[in-house]
């Protein structure tokens, strides 16, 4: 399945000599095996695999080190890889190269508690964090749905079903450890909550998606739990009254910690995949933190909105088994949405606009959709002006292919005259490459290649991604 983005996909030769030196190095943990290149060329994306030459994996900043000086030398391209979870071909090895797998770099370096920091290595996931800081009566709150790797969140700015309440990525990242491409090592910013001490490269970093180097050691915030929880889910009439009731509830100053969106066909296949029994209409899924009084006002105040703009149905889960499973099956949407259509792949938008303008369109958004063939359930973290459609489309039909692309542009094109962007969270990778020029203008863009030159003059980081690295 050819995709346009793919022009880029012309493989450098890989030296057997940088192979040999990996070797000698690395031994047993430098994989050419097909499966393991295999696992290392592929993503949530819908595009083809593309393989690595060679997968390293890497157990220390020094490691990851000595594996880019070899690159460096040979010019070889260098694919960071954490957990596979990214859905815009960000891992997909399209000139080749040598996968860094740092699944194995899964420490907690420290817990600094009394500050509401840790520090981590990029590999740990998102929920052996947390795990690792259940004894400290701390949270780390960014929650993209999939276990991504805190490496992979930072790399590609994630954020998740919290945002609305505790910011994205780039809130919550204090401090990196780095590899450049020549193999150098840099600190970015400190423990400390803020710094005006030069250029913020650590906001450079964060985000760029393995194209400037490669991410080590991250020190990120940490939160306490909060005293109460609790979650509701309410039904409504259409769309815009669902998205309405999140614009007036986000107007209104009220705090929740998530509210979530999902649509009749996408609230069909949760019920099927999660044994849910969830009325079949569109709902929002909402979670309130704080104080038991704190939570009660919120949850009263949220529910007097809902029911102004048609809600029915307000239904509570204050057990923590029942939050669970309510959240558990939310995080579990795409993996549901993707049976509605055994065989299909999914290609996904994330376009995120100002709240102001987000039910209109939403509701521009269903029309499209209406007259598509393709089954295209809508999910969304509404409450930052978040949403995404998954078009379900057979990757053996071409004519599917131009479909969901068509409908994809017809969203980022939306999303863009009302002062949008084409990516939320998921990042730019391969597949909203042709939106960068239209969003930052060429003069943007510029600006951008130039730092990668300067970075990274021979482009041996994840190339391929984000722009292209000449004109």
């Amino acid at each position: 399945m050819n995709h346009p983005a793919l022009p880029h996909a012309i493989r450098r030769p890989f030296p057997a000599a940088l192979l040999d030196a990996l070797k000698q190095q690395f031994t047993e943990r430098v994989s050419t095996s097909q499966a393991v290149r295999e696992h290392h060329g592929r993503d949530e994306s819908p595009f083809d695999p593309q393989l690595p030459d060679a997968v390293v994996f890497a157990r220390s900043t020094e490691e990851v080190q000595a594996i880019v000086r070899l690159c460096a030398e040979y010019d070889v391209p260098i694919i960071p890889y954490g957990n596979g979870s990214s859905l815009e071909g960000h891992l997909l090895a399209v000139q080749g190269g040598v996968s860094i797998d740092l699944s194995a770099m899964n420490r907690v370096v420290s817990i600094n508690a009394e500050d509401l920091t840790a520090t981590v290595q990029p590999g740990i996931s998102r929920k052996q964090l947390n795990e690792a800081l259940k004894d400290t009566g701390l949270f780390f709150p960014i929650d993209p749905g999939a276990d991504a790797s805190i490496g992979g969140m930072s790399a590609t700015r994630a954020s998740g079903t919290n945002a609305v309440r505790y910011g994205s990525m780039r809130e919550n990242v204090l401090a990196l450890t780095v590899v450049l491409a020549d193999g150098r090592v840099i600190h970015t910013g400190t423990r400390a909550r803020k710094s005006s001490a030069g250029y913020d490269l650590t906001r450079l970093f964060v985000g760029s998606e393995g194209t400037l180097g490669v991410i080590t050691e991250i020190t990120v915030r940490l939160y306490p739990q909060p005293e109460a929880i609790s979650a509701a889910v309410c039904a409504f009439p259409s769309m815009g009254d669902a998205v309405r009731a999140v614009i007036e509830t986000i107007q209104m100053g009220v705090p929740i910690a998530r509210v979530e969106f999902v649509d009749k066909l996408a609230v069909r296949a949760i019920n099927r995949h999660s044994n849910l029994t969830l009325r079949e209409s569109p709902m929002l899924f909402f979670e309130f933190h704080g104080t038991e009084a704190g939570v009660k006002e919120q949850a009263q105040t949220v529910q007097e909105i809902t029911a102004q703009n048609h809600g029915t149905g307000f239904e509570w889960a204050t057990r923590p088994e029942d939050r669970s499973r309510l959240w558990t099956a939310r995080h579990n949407a795409y993996f549901a949405m993707l049976q509605l259509k055994p065989g299909c792949r999914a290609v996904t938008t994330d376009v995120c606009v100002p709240i102001s303008r987000l039910a209109e369109c939403v509701e521009e958004t269903e029309k499209d959709l209406l007259g598509s063939s393709l089954p295209c359930p809508i999910v969304g973290h509404v409450g930052d002006g978040n949403f995404h459609v998954a078009m379900l489309l057979d990757p053996t039909k071409p004519e599917e292919r131009d479909e969901a692309e068509r409908l994809n542009r017809r969203i980022v094109e939306r999303a863009l005259a009302v002062g949008g962007t084409c990516t939320g969270e998921h990042g730019v990778g391969l597949h909203k490459m042709d939106f960068m020029i239209d969003e930052h203008g060429e003069d943007g863009i510029d600006v951008m290649r130039s730092i990668k030159h300067a970075l990274d003059p021979k482009n041996l980081m994840n190339p391929g991604k984000i722009f292209a690295f000449t004109r």
